[in-house]
């Protein structure tokens, strides 16, 4: 049995553990798949738009070339076909599931395309939601992609843990909002990736202000962000501050975000692209 109290706890197979020392293995890429890096958006608080800056990172990494592709962790709570106007249900073949492609090429599974409404509830248990996760990255034919984005489901518990301790992540980027209520929460997410000795790419502040259509103030709608100050606590950089726009919303809500114009992320860290 593993000498980590808290990963026996977390662990799926604790029912079934032999008593012997154990260690937490890393699932490589299947025979279907070859991914250059994995990066996951992680939010530790809900409702700080984690997957519309997921959807917003993996749109301009493909506008630069790139060949990305987005597992959607959230299984009780999934957007991201929505926001990329997909409803049909992946092809399998008997081995592999088949991810869904956008109009701009960007490879998409998620809970909610297997669902026969896209309004069904999953009521599912923490280590099925988990094995789940796993699932969406050993059975699912990937293909060739230099990134693969993981929108993660908001909160430090099981699918967070999952991803971290099964996955051979490259990194993650944090997500946040100005509130300080947001900012510390974030912090345990921060924490949580230190622990488990996952690097951090950078940080995201969303909803940092509204600027006001007719004279272009920045209305700090919920205070002065703690983003910067925070990243800056962390050691790690911060990666963007994103309005409140109502046209990326709008964008979102009728499945048309690769649509949105501003060029972000242009200090992302970089893989080489494939041949």
């Amino acid at each position: 049995m593993s000498t980590n109290k808290d990963e026996c706890t977390s662990c799926n197979e604790k029912d079934n553990c032999s008593g012997e020392d154990c260690s937490i293995t890393k699932l490589a890429p299947n025979e279907a798949s070859e991914i250059k890096s994995v990066i996951a958006v992680m939010s530790g608080k809900g409702g700080v738009g984690k997957s519309s800056i997921s959807g917003l990172l993996a749109v301009n990494l493909a506008r630069r070339g790139f060949k990305v592709g987005i597992l959607d962790a959230d299984i009780t709570g999934p957007s991201i076909p929505k926001m990329f106007n997909l409803k049909e249900q992946p092809h399998s073949d008997g081995r592999f599931m088949y991810p869904l492609e956008t109009s701009t090429g960007i490879r998409i599974i998620s809970m909610n395309l297997l669902l026969p409404s896209e309004d069904q509830p999953v009521i599912w248990r923490g280590p099925v939601i988990s094995g789940a996760v796993k699932q969406f990255w050993t059975d699912v034919a990937w293909g060739r992609l230099d990134y693969l984005i993981i929108d993660m489901p908001p909160g430090t518990g099981d699918v967070p843990l999952t991803v971290m301790q099964s996955l051979p992540l490259t990194g993650f980027v944090i997500v946040t909002s100005p509130q300080d209520l947001a900012s510390v929460i974030v912090k345990k997410a921060v924490n949580m990736a230190q622990q488990m000795d996952v690097p951090i790419l950078g940080m995201v502040e969303n909803y940092s202000y509204l600027k006001c259509p007719d004279c272009g103030k920045e209305i700090k709608l919920f205070g002065e962000g703690h983003g910067t100050k925070l990243a800056s606590e962390a050691g790690i950089p911060m990666l963007e501050i994103l309005p409140v726009d109502p046209s990326l919303a709008n964008l979102c809500d009728n499945g048309q975000i690769e649509n949105y114009p501003p060029e972000l992320f242009k200090n992302f860290p970089t893989v080489k692209t494939h041949a």
